[in-house]
């Protein structure tokens, strides 16, 4: 999953996507200081195959 945490003014809203390239497309059109974060749970199946 693929998490976009915005920054305006007094405002703060995250928008999360699950593909890579929709949520790099999206940050382009976000105005102000932005954070994007790629999360992991530890029962997705990437850690699976590594254990």
């Amino acid at each position: 999953m693929w998490v976009i945490t915005a920054y305006s003014d007094e405002n703060i809203r995250m928008f999360e996507f699950e593909d890579e390239i929709e949520a790099k497309e999206f940050i382009k059109s976000i105005k102000g200081n932005k954070i994007l974060s790629h999360v992991i749970y530890f029962n997705d199946q990437i850690i699976e195959a590594a254990i």
